[in-house]
């Protein structure tokens, strides 16, 4: 059994009987140094007759065939996994099997070593994680997906913030709708409660006190804003914000004084 990277973050690699480490660590079987990667990220456990997913961190993203994997989840041959935003195919052998639907052949590509190379089919819209347990996590959203701390969700959260099944996000063509499921302390769009809402990219979701942003795969973070009662500093020659620009003309005509003044002093005028 081995990974293929369609989009060549790794080279393929042959999954050998016990324990492969996937993360960002430099001991890790599997490297990878993407974002959203942690040290370890999964733990791949291969037995005679079964192949499953171990994850040491709720919130570290694996996706298994467009679904949330929990831990323990099994796999086989031809299933898609997505470790964060890295996809990888899981082959028999030397032989591809025939990419499913969601997946299309490049032709762009070519041939590489005999087998056909694909495009993964990544998420449309991503939750970012801003606070609380999820912060610096990113989600894939795909088709419609029930997030909760309950662990048969497809988004399951162990976070005492927010209900067992807290709300509903379906993935459309325009953005993504959410609906709130009846929760204890509410769902809300940029700070907003809600029952039904579209969010668009950049829009705040908001479930109790846990908080994300809306993005898209390869948006960067957004620029920290300045903190509150922060005072921008004056360029030179600029009056800072709020001063009159006289005052400024007012201190120049002063140092221009004081120097002419004191080279009188030492004889030099």
């Amino acid at each position: 059994m081995k990974l293929l990277f369609p989009n060549g973050e790794h080279d393929a690699f042959t999954l050998k009987t016990g324990a492969n480490r996937v993360g960002s660590d430099a001991g890790a079987e599997v490297r990878l140094t993407a974002d959203g990667i942690a040290p370890t990220h999964c733990i791949i456990r291969i037995d005679e007759d079964t192949a499953t997913l171990a994850i040491p961190d709720p919130g570290n993203v694996v996706v298994i065939n467009g679904r949330q994997a929990a831990d323990g989840t099994p796999f086989k041959v031809g299933d898609l996994l997505l470790f964060a935003r890295v996809g990888a195919r899981v082959v028999a052998g030397e032989k591809v099997a025939t990419p499913p639907p969601s997946m299309a052949p490049d032709p762009m590509m070519g041939d590489d070593d005999g087998h056909t190379r694909v495009r993964m089919a990544l998420p449309r819209f991503m939750l970012r994680g801003v606070s609380g347990v999820t912060f610096g996590k990113t989600l894939p959203l795909y088709g419609s997906m029930v997030i909760g701390r309950q662990a048969d969700c497809e988004i399951s959260i162990p976070s005492d913030e927010i209900s067992r099944r807290h709300a509903r996000l379906d993935v459309t063509p325009n953005g993504v709708r959410v609906e709130d499921l009846g929760s204890s302390n509410g769902t809300y769009v940029n700070d907003k409660r809600v029952e039904n809402a579209m969010l668009k990219v950049g829009d705040e979701l908001r479930l109790d006190t846990l908080r994300f942003q809306v993005t898209a795969p390869g948006m960067e973070s957004p620029a920290s804003t300045a903190q509150p009662g922060a005072t921008a500093a004056a360029k030179p020659g600029r009056a800072a914000p709020g001063q009159p620009g006289w005052v400024w003309m007012l201190v120049g005509v002063g140092v221009v004084a004081v120097l002419a003044a004191a080279l009188r002093w030492f004889g030099v005028l």
